[in-house]
């Protein structure tokens, strides 16, 4: 397993992410920004409206998030929470744990577990780890080959809000029928909050754009990376 510095430095250096990088930011030039402001509200709506309860909830796919020397952050926690609190509204038949680690240290996945364990969720509770992934493209795509023939039914995607635009795009792209859950009662929007928006709306935009421009020019190379 790779450092986060070390996956990020050979994400951003593939030829492929590289040509998307140059085509979402040509549109959003040649636009004059209507490209990525377009993407921000888009990212800002979904984090805005998405519901704390999901509809179905029988299986929940839960984002981890980075955590240095296993210190869960104050996201990470909150997903946590929105969990449990899931498990007392009705429980899941199955919760997938996401996300991986560095070398030496617990992978995020194994983070989520003690943390739900901590906040007494049983210890036989149907829980699933993917810990190998590094991303959010990883997670679901790692998610959907776990879950094998239980992924044709509906999947919540439980996450920050501020993330939850990228987790659904993705989810769309690799086949889910999925529903969205925010950890947050509501979206909160201080300074950071606004910077992580800002940053999830250049991400979702470059995603998307590169994947319209692969298909249009046949490019399957770059789609097989988000499908």
């Amino acid at each position: 397993m790779t450092s986060r510095t070390a996956h990020r430095r050979a994400l951003f250096g593939d030829r492929d992410v590289l040509h998307a990088m140059a085509v979402a930011g040509a549109a959003c030039l040649f636009s004059a920004g209507l490209v990525y402001l377009g993407y921000f509200v888009h990212v800002l709506r979904v984090a805005r409206r998405a519901p704390c309860r999901p509809q179905q909830g029988n299986c929940v796919l839960l984002f981890g998030k980075h955590s240095p020397q296993g210190r869960m952050d104050h996201d990470f926690q909150a997903r946590l929470d929105r969990a449990v609190s899931l498990w007392t509204h009705s429980p899941p038949a199955s919760v997938v744990l996401l996300g991986g680690g560095a070398p030496g240290e617990a992978t995020e996945a194994e983070l989520a577990r003690r943390g739900l364990f901590a906040r007494g969720v049983a210890q036989d509770a149907p829980l699933l780890l993917e810990s190998q992934s590094r991303d959010t493209l990883q997670n679901l795509r790692n998610a959907r080959a776990l879950l094998g023939e239980r992924m044709r039914s509906r999947v919540t995607l439980l996450s920050s809000r501020y993330h939850l635009a990228r987790c659904a795009l993705f989810a769309r792209q690799l086949g889910f029928d999925a529903e969205l859950c925010a950890a947050e009662p509501r979206l909160r929007l201080d300074a950071r909050t606004w910077l992580r928006l800002a940053g999830e709306a250049g991400y979702v935009c470059m995603t998307d754009v590169g994947a319209r421009w692969a298909r249009l020019i046949g490019h399957q190379r770059m789609l097989a990376r988000v499908s």
